[in-house]
């Protein structure tokens, strides 16, 4: 009969960093509870009242004692902070060489786009030792991605694009979790993740008939809404040109200035009056709820991929030509 584990096993570069602050938490909340019960006992049976007429002696306090109880609580706690901040960066940053994964929520189910073009519903398939990076959106309500043996989750939140990344070290098929009640079936909302290694990946990529990559379908449905039209390679659209566009500096009118990312790309197709560019009319209409999420992250995909040359992850295809 197998044994149920305490934890989930330790499948990416974060667990044994998560687990080490836990359990340092979890060590240093141990150690003061007992302290602190054992402190309470045996002053309580030291200084009982022994007889009704029994008067204690009044206390001035102890100001190395104070000192102490207030100083050893704050330097745990800044320690705690320090290292629970380090880890939260190093979530935060993900690498340059990445594989970016679109990922879509929706009750209830888990969506996933390679930007090779490869479909996956409730699975996903990654190779061992590469930088996952997952863009996430959701078509309804609040998800969120939590794959246990990894310890990372994110919300998938409505109108917006978030971003979580990780790299699998050990090969096998690991639980996928909503982790945000999400309605009626949020129980169900369940899925796997298969990490594979290197060779293995490229053969299941391989697989199947070719679908057409992420940024062509952005591409195709960039014509099919007009909206080349508006945005051309030159300065003479009615829209700004958005070839060279992803990861650099956009000035807008109100004089702040944003760096053209994920989430920019997105609001600015959801909700293209909220940041107009420095020097053009707010003419764009929005396209909130004209095209769904997944056309929304190919749309992403697609002006990444006319954006300046960016590092070309294991599994990701060349950008379409103009």
């Amino acid at each position: 009969m197998g044994s149920i584990p305490l934890f989930p096993q330790q499948a990416s570069n974060f667990a044994g960093r998560v687990d080490a602050l836990y359990f340092f938490m979890v060590a240093v909340t141990a150690f003061f509870s007992v302290l602190i019960v054992t402190l309470v006992i045996v002053f309580a049976v030291k200084y009982r009242r022994k007889h009704d007429t029994e008067v204690g002696v009044p206390v001035h306090g102890a100001l190395a004692l104070e000192i102490g109880w207030s100083l050893i609580p704050l330097a745990i706690a800044m320690v705690m902070f320090w290292w629970g901040a380090t880890v939260f960066f190093a979530m935060a940053k993900p690498p340059s060489n990445a594989m970016e994964i679109y990922a879509v929520g929706k009750r209830w189910m888990w969506k996933f786009q390679h930007v090779t073009g490869q479909r996956e519903i409730n699975e996903l398939h990654i190779p061992v030792g590469q930088p996952i990076k997952l863009l996430i959106g959701s078509e309804d309500v609040i998800h969120d991605v939590y794959i246990p043996a990894f310890r990372v989750k994110m919300d998938a939140v409505p109108g917006k694009t978030t971003t979580l990344w990780f790299e699998p070290t050990k090969p096998g098929t690991y639980h996928l979790f909503c982790a945000e009640y999400c309605g009626q079936r949020h129980s169900a909302m369940i899925g796997t993740v298969v990490v594979m290694e290197p060779g293995d990946f490229q053969l299941w990529l391989a697989g199947g008939p070719a679908p057409a990559n992420m940024a062509e379908a952005g591409q195709k449905l960039f014509t099919d809404l007009a909206c080349i039209t508006c945005h051309k390679d030159t300065s003479d659209g009615r829209g700004p040109a958005l070839k060279n566009l992803f990861g650099k500096a956009v000035n807008l009118q109100s004089g702040a200035t944003v760096t053209a990312d994920e989430a920019y790309v997105r609001e600015s197709i959801t909700n293209p009056q909220a940041k107009v560019v420095l020097g053009y009319q707010p003419l764009m209409p929005t396209f909130q709820g004209l095209v769904t999420e997944e056309q929304l992250m190919q749309l992403i995909a697609y002006i990444k991929s006319i954006g300046p040359d960016q590092p070309q992850p294991a599994g990701a295809a060349a950008p379409p030509s103009m």
